[in-house]
């Protein structure tokens, strides 16, 4: 039950969204026992985001929550698969890039919870 909320700076493209969600789709795969056949995303350009006291260079904040504990050892993989990617094919510079992990028990689906 993983959810992912990305908020860029920077307008994208339907296509450069669409990257990006297969991009989250692959990743998610870091974690152990999650797969994209349940993820679900959240990307929102255009986002006025302030960092460091300016919004002198594009920036992004990447939520990740998940069924269950957070993997220390894959959630320091996915962050730097996620600063990699939004670097590299978004010009974001990682040094603008903040990504939150919350794991939890109490997710509901389908009309009941888990």
């Amino acid at each position: 039950m993983p959810f992912i909320d990305a908020k860029i700076s920077k307008k994208l493209t339907p296509e450069e969204k669409t990257e990006l969600k297969a991009f989250f789709g692959d990743a998610i795969a870091l974690f152990p026992g999650k797969t994209e056949t349940w993820l679900m995303c959240s990307i929102e350009g255009e986002k006025n985001i302030w960092f460091q006291g300016n919004d002198d260079s594009d920036s992004a904040f990447v939520e990740v929550k998940l069924y269950g504990s957070v993997d220390t050892a894959a959630s320091a993989k996915f962050t730097g698969a996620v600063c990699e990617e939004l670097e590299q094919k978004f010009g974001i510079p990682a040094s603008r890039v903040y990504v939150r992990y919350e794991g939890g028990k109490d997710w509901g689906w389908n009309g009941s919870n888990f």
